[in-house]
């Protein structure tokens, strides 16, 4: 088997959608598959469990009520393990691989230096994902069947979105683990919204998004430690009218990280999301997007 092979019974992603778009809203969930190919796994030196590590687990669920409200939502199936689309296509790490790395590689990324290019080496924990180097083939097959087919899509939905509103806002849902502190006092952020310090979206629009969490009692962060990745980076484009925000969610408002089960507050802050993604995209509230900003 190939990796275009691996998910033959399942699409490695799929759009989620009603039966009409009414909001300028697109949302995308792209580290919160779950389906693990058996040639992966095997692959893999490590076990069903320990390899879900870097899972943003039950993502693409807590924000499912954006689709009911109207907004197309692009989630993986593929885990993060075996392919970050939130990376630059061809961020390699060449000390994987038994064959050289094409000449175009990004080899010296500081996502690529920590062990989480586009092919991870490492799952959370820093734990190595395979035994030894893979055939350069691998990396391909995976960036020419997964990587390329999901950006596609999801340029598609953003483009779409721009034509037909005139503007389009890109929401990246990702979590966190419950781990991560802020500063010195060690402060536990609920959320963090990442914007890339001002240059994805528009600084109103991420005021906002920190409002709505805020005003329901959660702590939210703004850039620190996670200001966006490549997605947010790529996709923003506020001078066009291309907003993008990503949104992190503390894992321990949810779930056991341990046994990657649901917690008791899973659906108490699914509720919340589901109020949060309706009141951010209130429309009447953004006509501040449909403005000329300053040119990048």
């Amino acid at each position: 088997m190939t990796p275009a092979e691996d998910f033959a019974e399942l699409p490695p992603f799929e759009v989620r959608t009603s039966a009409e778009q009414r909001v300028p809203f697109v949302f995308n969930s792209p580290h919160s598959g779950r389906c693990y190919p058996d040639r992966f796994l095997a692959m893999s030196r490590l076990d069903a469990v320990a390899i879900r590590r870097s899972e943003d687990c039950y993502v693409d669920e807590l924000f499912g009520a954006a689709v009911a409200l109207g907004a197309p939502m692009l989630t993986a199936h593929f885990p993060r393990a075996y392919l970050d689309v939130n990376r630059e296509p061809w961020e390699l790490d060449p000390r994987m691989f038994a064959e050289p790395v094409p000449p175009f590689a990004n080899v010296r990324s500081a996502r690529v230096a920590g062990g989480l290019g586009t092919v991870p080496k490492l799952v959370g924990e820093g734990l190595d994902i395979y035994p030894g180097r893979l055939p350069l083939s691998e990396a391909i097959g995976r960036i020419e069947s997964v990587y390329k087919p999901y950006h596609e899509t999801l340029k598609r939905l953003v483009t779409r979105t721009h034509a037909r509103f005139g503007y389009a806002v890109l929401v990246d849902c990702h979590s966190m683990p419950a781990s991560v502190r802020l500063g010195d006092n060690g402060t536990r952020p609920d959320f963090i919204v990442g914007d890339r310090f001002g240059t994805s979206a528009a600084s109103a629009l991420s005021e906002r998004a920190i409002g709505l969490l805020a005003a329901m009692g959660y702590a939210v962060a703004h850039n620190k430690p996670y200001a966006g990745g490549f997605i947010t980076e790529h996709y923003g484009r506020p001078a066009r009218k291309l907003h993008a925000l990503q949104i992190e969610i503390n894992r321990g408002l949810y779930m056991d990280e341990r046994t990657f089960k649901k917690s008791a507050g899973f659906y108490a802050l699914a509720d919340d999301l589901a109020r949060f993604s309706g009141d951010l995209m209130a429309i009447p509230d953004y006509h501040f997007l449909d403005l000329p900003l300053a040119a990048e």
